[in-house]
C-alpha cells in the first residue's frame, strides 16, 4: 500500500476477530479493535500486533452502546485517520430450545450482534460517503443462510446481517463503498468450544472437507473481501465452510 490504511474490527480480542486483526497488521494496515470484556485476551491480541506494528489501538467497548462506540470511534480517527476498512464481527450466542429463550436472552443477542452492526456502520460510514470510498465486511454464520435448530436466535440474527449486507451494498454502492459478507461454518474458536466431541464429529463428517476450519481461514476471506483484489464483488455472502451444504 502507498498510504497505509485504518482498519477498524468489533470482537478483535480473540478468534475470528484476533486472527483478522493480526492479517491486516501483516498488510500494512494501522489496525483498531474493539472488545467486550476479556481484558487479558485484548492485551495478548494486542502485544501479538504490536511485535508486526506499533500502530494498534484496543478499546474496550459494548457495541450495543451507541455513545461508547461514538466515543472509540472518535479516538481511534483521531489518532490513525479516517477508518478505511470496517469489519463487524462481534456476536453472542446461545444454545438452547427457542421456547426456553427469555425475552432478555432475545434481546441480548439480538441488540449485539444487529444493533452493534447498526451503531458501528451509522457511525463510520457518513466519512465513508464524503469520501467516496470504503470497505465494509460482516460476519454472519453459515446458520444465517439455513439456519440451526436450538439457535433460532443467533440463526434470525445471522440471516439479518446477510439482509443488511445485501441491502447496504445497494444503497451505497454509487459512493464507490463496497459492502460483502463472509458467512463461516464450524471454526476452532470458542465459541464452538461448548460443542461436545459428538457434535464436532458429526460437524466433521458433514463437510466435505472432513475438518473443522480456522480462524486465519476466515480471516483470509475477510481480507480477500475488503481489499482491492474484489473491486468489483460487493453484497455478495462468501461461505468458509469447508463445502458443508447449506
Amino acid at each position: 500500500m502507498s498510504e497505509r490504511k485504518h482498519c477498524l474490527i468489533t470482537g478483535g480480542s480473540r478468534g475470528i476477530g484476533a486472527a483478522t486483526a493480526y492479517r491486516f497488521a501483516k498488510a500494512g494496515y494501522k489496525v483498531t479493535f474493539f472488545y467486550r470484556s476479556d481484558d487479558d485476551s485484548a492485551e495478548y491480541t494486542r502485544q501479538k500486533i504490536h511485535e508486526i506494528t506499533y500502530d494498534v489501538l484496543a478499546y474496550k467497548v459494548d457495541v450495543r452502546d451507541l455513545d461508547a462506540v461514538e466515543s472509540a470511534v472518535k479516538e481511534a480517527v483521531d489518532t490513525f485517520g479516517p477508518v478505511d476498512v470496517l469489519i463487524s464481527n462481534a456476536g453472542v450466542s446461545k444454545i438452547e430450545l427457542f421456547t426456553n429463550t427469555a425475552p432478555a436472552e432475545w434481546n441480548r443477542i439480538m441488540d449485539t450482534n444487529i444493533g452493534g452492526l447498526y451503531n458501528l456502520t451509522h457511525t463510520v460510514l457518513p466519512s465513508m460517503i464524503s469520501r467516496h470510498s470504503g470497505s465494509i465486511v460482516t460476519v454472519s454464520s453459515m446458520w444465517g443462510v439455513c439456519g440451526a435448530s436450538c439457535e433460532v436466535c443467533y440463526s434470525t440474527s445471522k440471516a439479518a446481517i446477510i439482509g443488511f449486507t445485501k441491502a447496504l451494498a445497494q444503497e451505497v454502492g454509487p459512493s464507490n463503498i463496497r459492502v460483502n459478507c463472509v458467512a463461516p461454518g464450524v471454526i476452532d474458536t470458542e465459541m464452538n468450544a461448548v460443542l461436545d466431541d459428538e457434535t464436532r464429529e458429526a460437524l466433521c463428517d458433514e463437510t466435505p472437507l472432513c475438518r473443522i476450519g480456522t480462524p486465519e481461514e476466515v480471516a483470509d476471506a475477510i481480507f480477500y473481501l475488503a481489499e482491492d483484489t474484489s473491486s468489483f464483488i460487493t453484497g455478495q455472502v462468501l461461505g468458509v465452510n469447508g463445502g458443508y451444504i447449506t
